[in-house]
């Protein structure tokens, strides 16, 4: 079979690429966060929830190298260990965080409240549905299951690990757009909850959705956040939605729930001949 794009495409929006914890499962995205705060204090440098999760969304030994390279943690560091934080650090930390991600995560896997409607109904559109996670092939292999369980597939999957660059580059998406035999880009719509995600999308040409209320950004389980005054529960909402709306999303909503409508503006937009 043999195809050709014009310059500007015209066709319909064709798929849609989730990211998982904080857009498809585990509301507030806390499993790798409290997995983060506790092998720094176990290594004796206790680091804030705020710092354990400011590089949310990058492939997870990124992410470790991330936190460990912040100058208040670098400092810490080196006062306790006498030494600047390196790469032999970040293995050793990598090689704790990893078993204990995978014996916690399922704690973590619930699907964020009308997620699978939403799915469902980008389905109904006829979009295929893709992933791509920071954490690696082994934890999502609990992540799928649990899923699954659930009511909630994919159509296809790329993790840190399975290629030599993650996040905050395009490459993952497109190997889940080549294998979803998807083309153009700019008739992708990418779903995530960090700037990293943001960023992702966008240097894969997508259009870029980011989720507020339910994710890394706000961070809090769901009933947390509806037990905070509600003063509190808007401006801590309101923040997140800052944050990524400043990393470039072209969307903000507060969860996956609300995605549906977001693909009708979308796809009006795009039929307006507006692109990502």
């Amino acid at each position: 079979m043999t195809f050709r794009y014009a310059r500007a495409y015209t066709g319909p929006l064709r798929a849609v690429v989730f990211d998982w914890a904080g857009t498809l499962i585990d509301f507030g995205c806390r499993a790798p966060a409290a997995v983060f705060q506790a092998i720094f204090a176990e290594a004796g440098v206790p680091v804030t929830e705020a710092e354990a999760r400011a590089p949310m969304g990058l492939p997870k030994r990124d992410h470790i190298a991330a936190v460990g390279a912040a100058p208040r943690v670098a400092a810490a560091w080196r006062a306790a260990h006498g030494r600047p934080f390196g790469e032999a650090d970040v293995d050793a930390l990598y090689d704790v965080f990893l078993p204990r991600q995978i014996d916690t995560v399922g704690q973590y896997a619930d699907l964020i409240p009308g997620v699978a409607a939403a799915v469902a109904a980008a389905r109904a559109r006829g979009l295929l549905i893709g992933s791509t996670t920071g954490y690696t092939r082994d934890i999502m292999d609990i992540c799928l299951a649990r899923a699954a369980e659930q009511g909630l597939t994919v159509d296809a999957l790329a993790c840190a690990g399975d290629l030599p660059r993650g996040r905050p580059g395009p490459y993952l998406l497109w190997r889940v757009l080549t294998e979803l035999a998807v083309y153009p880009p700019e008739s992708v719509v990418k779903v995530g909850d960090t700037p990293a995600d943001v960023e992702e999308g966008l240097n894969a040409g997508c259009w870029v959705v980011a989720v507020a209320a339910c994710g890394n950004e706000t961070g809090l389980s769901e009933a947390d956040l509806a037990a905070l005054p509600e003063a509190e529960r808007a401006a801590r909402i309101e923040r997140a939605r800052g944050v990524l709306a400043r990393a470039g999303a072209h969307v903000v909503i507060d969860s996956t729930a609300d995605l549906p409508a977001i693909l009708d503006d979308l796809s009006a937009r795009f039929a307006r001949g507006q692109r990502p």
